[in-house]
């Protein structure tokens, strides 16, 4: 009887064990899958956008002759922002192929160079004493260009099905020979705001607008948020009202991120009319997202500080305050500042509420404070998704990449923060 008793108890231990091992492989396979589906994103983000860190382009002699330029009185500032810069890159290009004469193969000789390449001419006779001298420089070439340069366009396709035609490929083929043409740092990729031709668009001032943002959104939530946990945790009273406090805050950090924006929609800029598209809004709308995150990080960190501390300082005749903020506080605060950064890590890939207040506007200028007309580093890749231009598809990874380094950037800090200050009782 003993015996068969053991042998069920044998069997059924046999089951169990069978079933731990099932759990674990499952639970490999799991990890296994994610890890790969992790590495299969990344690599496709990688290799699709590491071609924005670099562009091509031309090099072209520049005759700064004033009458091509249309200045006739240097003391003049208004000619010298509306001169001509065009038309001296033009005639560049026609001293450089004069056996393009046709008004149709002109034309086609003109965009091979980037539409927006007078800006960088202009930005270049910002030293006036380069007027009428004979100058050397490398212009952005043509996003079409920049394809053909990258292996983006199939050259064995018939001309009809191909966006560069064959005397466009011929003129390519020739400065890339003549060593006029080459594949640069786009250093206009980190230098430029945005812009509807892919070779001038950068990502300087969506990074700026997302800096003016996080600040504003660091300096109203973690005082505020570190303040309501204190007082939640130390000194409130355990009653009906801070119960229903305390479950609202935990039903906030679960609330989808777009009620956020229609609030700041509703309340900030309809009510209080505050201006649309700028980092002051931005900020505020995160904050308001973030603040339950750093309340319940914080209050967390509050109560890993064991009970024998405060029960110390209170015997050696410390305050309540003197005990919460000499003694508790810093012993709390490595774990509060790795929820807040935590929290401006979400707050910095939100994209849904700053739509609801404007930041999804095509923005040229650079933001040089918290009120001027800005958009954000996720709200200009969404911007850039959908754009049609192949090129464009290089720099919203490439614009991802960065997002991702600087997102890596900031949970690591969080937890070399964590592992240098922390505490184990």
């Amino acid at each position: 009887m003993s015996r068969s008793t053991i042998d069920i108890v044998n069997r059924n231990l046999a089951k169990r064990y069978a079933k731990e091992k099932r759990f674990r492989l499952f639970g490999l396979v799991s990890i296994l899958a994610g890890l790969a589906a992790l590495c299969f994103l990344m690599v496709t983000i990688v290799s699709t956008g590491w071609g924005a860190f670099t562009q091509s382009y031309i090099q072209l002699t520049l005759d700064l002759d004033p009458e091509v330029l249309s200045i006739s009185d240097p003391q003049d500032d208004d000619q010298w922002s509306y001169a001509n810069y065009t038309g001296v890159i033009k005639k560049s290009l026609r001293e450089r192929f004069p056996d393009v004469t046709s008004r149709r193969d002109k034309k086609r000789l003109y965009r091979i160079v980037s539409p927006g390449a007078g800006y960088q001419v202009n930005q270049l006779m910002q030293d006036r004493s380069l007027l009428g001298q004979t100058v050397t420089v490398w212009l952005p070439a043509d996003d079409d260009v920049d394809s053909v340069i990258k292996g983006h366009i199939d050259r064995s396709l018939p001309e009809n099905e191909r966006r560069v035609s064959d005397k466009k490929l011929s003129l390519i083929d020739e400065l890339v020979n003549s060593g006029q043409l080459k594949r640069k740092f786009n250093n206009i990729f980190f230098t430029a705001g945005d812009s509807s031709e892919p070779e001038q668009a950068g990502i300087k001032g969506a990074m700026l607008g997302s800096f003016f943002t996080l600040i504003v959104a660091l300096l109203l939530s973690f005082p505020i948020g570190v303040a309501a946990a204190i007082y939640l945790e130390e000194f409130a009273p355990k009653n009906a009202w801070t119960d229903f406090i305390e479950v609202n805050i935990n039903n906030l950090a679960a609330v989808p991120s777009i009620v956020f924006g229609l609030l700041g929609l509703a309340v900030f800029l309809n009510w209080f009319g505050l201006p649309r598209s700028v980092p002051l809004v931005g900020g505020i709308v995160l904050t308001l997202m973030t603040l339950p995150t750093i309340i319940i990080s914080s209050r967390v960190a509050l109560k890993s500080v064991p009970p024998s501390i405060r029960e110390a300082a209170l015997g050696l005749g410390a305050s309540k305050m003197q005990t919460i903020f000499d003694h508790v506080l810093p012993l709390a605060l490595p774990g509060m500042l790795t929820g807040g950064i935590i929290g401006m890590a979400q707050a910095l890939g939100e994209t849904a509420p700053l739509l609801m207040i404007g930041m999804v506007a095509f923005i040229v200028d650079i933001p040089g404070s918290f009120t001027d007309p800005a958009t954000v580093l996720p709200v200009q890749i969404f911007l850039w998704s959908d754009s049609p231009e192949r090129a464009f598809v290089e720099r919203t990874s490439g614009a991802i990449m960065v997002l991702l380094m600087f997102l890596i950037l900031m949970n690591s800090i969080a937890v070399l923060l964590r592992k240098r200050f922390e505490r184990r009782w």
